[in-house]
């Protein structure tokens, strides 16, 4: 068997331990000798549709992944995991695997660098989902985090965890947003909560303890494009609004604190990563009037009593978090209403 070379050339009868590059074209099971480690670059197609060999992804692009059940190694680059996983065994090395909508355990082995866990169960089209799917969330909020940790301890891989500022609800006694110190407020065993939030909390609390981690808490995301699951967007498409005071997340500024954390080396910990400040849902419905983005008559309902007796499932978390020691290690995000106003006057409709 003859095959390419990511320089140019081929190779006659590769041994086994030899990594073939592929590159510069579109490659399926017919192209691959047996028993070869195949290493995937930034210029290659890889259709994995009966392909049996090791595979060492370095940034291009493989179709059919759920169907893989040979051994994975990502050495550089992104990729997204399908729902299932059904290879033999992931190890990592080097750039970022995508664990978002993952409902499957999997064996994994990590050298170097380091990880994010960006997985979660959130529910679509919103939480209501959660409480129909108790089993996925309870999983995907609260045991992965848990089997992501005992493998980055073994492997002595320091990592990163996106959890949830909803968590809380309200704010302190005093008025003022929530810090990394408090104890969460919403969650089962104050008995208050969404089954999301309980899950979430959940998940944390697995983590305590744990060595090289980052906990970074998301909350509300939103940033300039048009999409259901965007803060700015669900204000403009409901047909009736709660009157709430929220801290939210800016999504491009939280992706770059978050690699921030990272490249200034700052302290492993639990940071808020919301923007300075919070907003109140009548304050984020003038600026979007003001930038013309969604000229229409807003309606709110009378209190929140009207919103859980009229449209919502399950309790809501709205609170007001401080992101201070975010910034206290040298991490600042704009300010949430200049955030919210920028978006809008840079506001991309969806195709």
């Amino acid at each position: 068997m003859a095959l390419p070379l990511a320089g140019g050339g081929t190779v006659l009868n590769p041994p086994a331990d030899l990594v073939i590059a592929l590159a510069n074209g579109s490659y399926t099971s017919a192209n691959l000798a047996s028993g070869v480690k195949i290493g995937v670059t930034s210029t290659a197609l890889l259709d994995l549709t009966d392909v049996t060999n090791d595979i060492v992804f370095m940034g291009g692009t493989m179709f059919n992944l759920a169907g893989y059940a040979g051994n994975l190694t990502i050495a550089s680059g992104t990729l997204a995991m399908p729902a299932t996983l059904g290879f033999s065994s992931l190890t990592m090395t080097g750039g970022i695997a995508d664990f978002n909508g993952v409902t499957s355990a999997f064996p994994i082995t990590l050298r170097g660098g380091a990880l994010a866990n960006a997985a979660g169960y959130t529910g679509k089209p919103n939480v209501h989902a959660c409480e129909l799917h108790r089993a996925e969330c309870l999983f995907g909020n609260g045991v992965f985090p848990g089997i992501v940790a005992s493998a980055c301890t073994d492997a002595g891989v320091p990592w990163g965890h996106v959890s949830s500022g909803c968590i809380y609800t309200g704010s302190r006694p005093d008025g003022t947003g929530f810090s990394e110190t408090d104890t969460p407020n919403f969650t089962f065993r104050t008995n208050n909560c969404s089954f999301y939030s309980g899950t979430k909390a959940l998940g944390e609390e697995v983590l305590a303890g744990t060595p090289h981690v980052y906990t970074w808490r998301l909350r509300i995301p939103f940033n300039h494009e048009e999409n259901p699951r965007n803060y700015l967007t669900k204000l403009m498409r409901y047909q009736t609004l709660l009157a709430a005071e929220n801290s939210i997340s800016q999504l491009e500024e939280f992706v770059a604190a978050t690699f921030a954390c990272w490249e200034k080396r700052v302290p492993f910990g639990t940071y808020n990563v919301t923007n300075p400040g919070h907003v109140t849902t009548h304050e984020v419905v003038d600026l979007i009037l003001k930038s013309g983005v969604c000229p229409k008559h807003y309606v709110f309902f009378k209190d929140e009593n009207d919103f859980m007796h009229t449209a919502a499932k399950t309790p809501r978390s709205n609170c007001v978090m401080t992101s201070a020691k975010l910034a206290s290690v040298g991490i600042v995000m704009t300010e949430v209403h200049e955030a919210v106003a920028r978006d809008l006057k840079n506001w991309k409709r969806a195709a």
